[in-house]
């Protein structure tokens, strides 16, 4: 790179390197996910299967994990044998921020293709300041890898739109293996293929000519593009094989995702209801409290912009990022699909809705620049805009994922009234805490029996087998530890000895059990 590029670059250059070394303090300090165990024992049988010729098929009998692609976990099962002496639930974190930063990229890429160097930032930095990203950068070890993977290939369309109907082999090659990874992770890539069949069928309908040429334009078009198809159709395979075992499996997955409940609560400011019962609203609601303040104000501002714009927009180039960000939202809200832990699921909306936010404020900055009080406001508004969740996540950290925006009460206002630590991150900083107090103490003669309000692996990885036994059976339990999300510290009796605090609110409690009478041992509910 010339002294000229490096120049040129050096916002972003810099941009990126605080966001490595954000990730390099911060990967190894959060605890296991509630699905991280099966996720990782699925990469394993994976690997097996791998590795035995295709004969060792428990891959497919474990559990109903058959149903994903395992692209991250094969790559996580992978690295733990070539890096067996660092600790695997930290390597699988690492992995997942690496995932997030290469979803970065593309967002910075496709930011810059429509809208400049300016709005490329943006998007990074509102990315970044939006806890359900940053916060979930390590831990969210399915969501942030396909959400990258949806934003390589929402880059790989918005490339595409200027060069159809013959575009270069090369990058329709890409728009394959981005699309082919998206469906290594989970079958929600199908919304980046119905993204790329609109966006293909609008340029033909918008070209030049009349019927028949447009006609033309749009066979050419989707023959050009064939080549991509067997390059997902082989790193799909390649990542998730059981969807190309039979001609009915990933049909089978969509259909059985769209309708998948169990028995779980979730809940939606303030009211707690079942998960397969949340309301047409749950989703656009949740992501307005989630986004940052600047990042709604940005959003705001583009659909101004867009109604005031006309025919000054490019409207084709835009149309990939707008169906990334608009259609699953909008199947989601005319389907009513199974929803909990927030935008979890929907985590790859927020790249694109970074791209408009961005786009936004920076129209809207360029637009003030006319009048000096007016972008001296505006500036001042932006840098509020940057502060405030800088502050709150600072606060919170690193279980800045729970965050909440000011507008939605922030996280002082988030216990009873949204999901909180849904994924029990503080547990680990909670078997910390159990140690410090209890490990003076004269060793046992059998291990001390804890009972977690999560899955057993959650605190059993941080606490040594010597002296502590996870038991399911919360009777007999010599301790207690539970984040307080739905309540569930309030379950057991005991005396709290510890407990895990951001932002004067309490995140997870340890409680000491050993001194109670039968008669006060069992759960309250």
């Amino acid at each position: 790179m010339t002294s000229a590029a490096l120049r040129r670059n050096a916002p972003a250059l810099l941009l990126f390197a605080l966001v490595a070394v954000y990730v390099l303090l911060c990967f190894d300090q959060h605890g296991l996910s509630n699905d991280e165990e099966v996720q990782h024992v699925y990469g394993r049988l994976l690997l097996d299967y791998y590795r035995s010729g295709l004969i060792d098929l428990a891959a497919f009998q474990y559990k109903n994990l058959y149903l994903y692609g395992g692209l991250f976990d094969l790559l996580a099962a992978s690295a733990e044998r070539l890096l067996p002496a660092m600790n695997v639930w930290d390597l699988r974190h690492l992995l997942t921020a690496l995932f997030g930063v290469g979803g970065l990229f593309a967002v910075y890429r496709t930011a810059r293709l429509l809208a400049g160097e300016a709005a490329a930032l943006s998007a990074v930095g509102l990315l970044m300041l939006t806890g359900a990203w940053s916060g979930a950068l390590f831990t969210h070890t399915k969501d942030i890898p396909f959400a990258a993977c949806m934003a390589w290939a929402t880059l790989c369309i918005v490339r595409l739109v200027p060069t159809l109907p013959r575009p270069p082999l090369a990058q329709v090659l890409q728009l394959g293996a981005a699309i082919g990874c998206a469906f290594g992770l989970r079958v929600g890539a199908v919304f980046a293929v119905m993204a790329l069949g609109l966006t293909v069928i609008a340029v033909s309908a918008l070209s030049a000519g009349d019927l028949r040429t447009r006609t033309t334009h749009l066979l050419r078009s989707i023959a050009s593009l064939l080549p991509a198809v067997p390059v997902a159709l082989a790193l799909m395979g390649l990542f998730w094989p059981w969807s190309v075992q039979a001609p009915g499996n990933l049909f089978k997955a969509l259909t059985t995702f769209s309708h998948f409940t169990f028995d779980l609560y979730t809940v939606l400011d303030g009211e707690v209801m079942k998960i397969g019962e949340v309301p047409r609203h749950y989703l656009p609601l949740y992501l307005a409290a989630r986004l940052p303040e600047l990042a709604l104000a940005g959003l705001l501002l583009a659909a101004a912009g867009a109604l005031t714009a006309g025919r000054r927009v490019d409207w084709l180039r835009w149309l990939p990022v707008l169906l990334a960000a608009l259609l699953p939202l909008a199947l989601a809200l005319a389907t009513r699909p199974t929803l909990y832990n927030g935008i979890r699921h929907f985590t790859f909306l927020l790249p694109p809705l970074a791209v408009i936010a961005a786009a936004g404020l920076c129209a809207a900055g360029c637009w003030s620049r006319a009048r000096p009080s007016t972008a001296a406001a505006f500036a001042l508004l932006c840098a509020a805009g940057v502060a405030v969740p800088l502050y709150d996540m600072a606060r919170l950290a690193p279980y800045h994922y729970v965050n909440y925006n000011r507008l939605a009460g922030g996280f002082a206002g988030a216990p009873d009234r949204w999901e909180t630590d849904y994924w029990s991150d503080g547990v680990r900083e909670a078997a910390a805490l159990l140690r410090a107090r209890i490990d003076a103490e004269p060793a046992p003669g059998e291990p001390w029996q804890v009972a977690v309000c999560a899955e057993s692996l959650q605190a059993q990885a941080w606490l040594p087998a010597e002296r502590y036994a996870v038991t399911r059976d919360w009777v007999r339990a010599d301790f207690f530890i539970s984040t307080t999300h739905m309540r569930c510290d309030e379950v057991l009796r005991g005396d709290e000895i510890a407990r895990v605090e951001r932002a004067g609110l309490t995140l997870t409690v340890v409680k000491d059990r050993r001194a109670l009478p039968p008669e006060l041992r069992r759960p309250l509910r």
